[in-house]
């Protein structure tokens, strides 16, 4: 991100940029950031837009040769087309005869760095991740928010507000304006505010839900579930989340076991560090064997459920009776 923001800041703008990763909020940040570098505003003659894996990377290459229409630049923006985990051979192939006023710009959720196009990509530009922040960066960008909208938040609130959102700045962002707009009248915000206004993720509520299961606290952790059904959950959405639990419990406990920093865990795990103390206290109730297995029956409960030998609903009550009786 250092690097983009100099490469603006000084006017040398490289002619490929590739940004991917789980962090869209950023995502979006950078790409406006960058077209508004690269082309004016309303430009539609010289900026281009492709989406989606049926690209023609033909058509692209032809669209790149084109000379800029009375402008410096030309914009090709190339967004969620899988270009990264495929072969993209002649598109690959192109990028290092790219002309010097045309600029590429790529958009990915996911990418396969061994991909030629990554590699040519990042031989000819930038290829940033934006993966999800850490906990002292998230609480500054809070911070510099709040205090743009001259407000203050106690150390409390804060932790209850990041507890309920999650890491995932998008909807940090989302709650963040609702929590603005509720707390007008105040310039601070406690505890009360955020429990009254803001929205606790499902992937929250699993959480609970699991450690209720590895407290082998079994009628809660039913109880939640079924709370979870009744606000329309879908069980095998609920069933990925709680298998992505136990996976993040056996990252956390090798990790742990090899004597890593929670900052490297909590990276690694794709979560935040407070909840790498919550999953260290929670994978003590099992072994690795346990973990690994729990990952595995996830996986059989919803090839069960896909090929109509079980119903979803029962599927998920089962792991869930199953994995709060065990014990390490």
């Amino acid at each position: 991100m250092k690097t983009i923001d100099q490469d603006i800041k000084e006017g040398k703008l490289k002619n490929v940029y590739l940004l991917y990763g789980v962090e869209r909020y950023l995502i979006r940040q950078y790409r406006d950031k960058l077209k508004r570098a690269i082309v004016i505003e309303d430009d539609t003659m010289n900026f281009s837009s492709f989406s989606g894996a049926d690209v023609n990377q033909k058509e692209i290459i032809d669209l790149a040769e084109t000379l800029p229409f009375f402008a410096e630049r030309r914009l090709i923006l190339i967004e969620d087309s899988g270009l990264f985990k495929k072969g993209a051979e002649e598109l690959a192939d192109y990028m290092a005869h790219i002309p010097e006023n045309t600029y590429f710009l790529f958009v990915e959720k996911e990418v396969d760095r061994k991909t030629k196009m990554y590699k040519e990509v990042s031989k000819k530009g930038s290829a940033v991740e934006f993966p999800r922040q850490k906990d002292d960066i998230l609480a500054r960008w809070v911070e510099t928010r709040l205090k743009k909208n001259g407000r203050k938040i106690t150390r409390n609130a804060y932790a209850l507000f990041i507890q309920k959102t999650g890491n995932d700045m998008e909807n940090i962002d989302r709650e963040l304006e609702k929590l603005l707009c509720y707390t007008m009248d105040k310039d601070h915000i406690d505890i009360e505010d955020v429990e009254a206004i803001t929205t606790e993720q499902t992937e929250n509520k699993v959480f609970q839900m699991v450690d209720c299961v590895t407290q082998h606290k079994q009628k809660e952790a039913l109880e939640l579930y079924y709370d979870l059904i009744a606000l329309k959950e879908q069980p095998m959405h609920i069933l990925y989340l709680i298998a992505n639990q136990f996976q993040r419990m056996m990252i956390v406990k090798s990790m742990t076991a090899q004597g890593f920093g929670n900052s490297d865990i909590a990276q690694k795990a794709g979560c935040p560090e407070w909840a790498v103390r919550k999953y260290q206290a929670q994978c003590r109730n099992y072994t690795m064997g346990q973990l690994r297995q729990a990952v595995k029956d996830g996986v059989e409960y919803e090839t069960a459920v896909k090929t109509g030998h079980m119903e979803d609903q029962i599927a998920v009550e089962l792991f869930l009776v199953e994995y709060s009786g065990k014990k390490a």
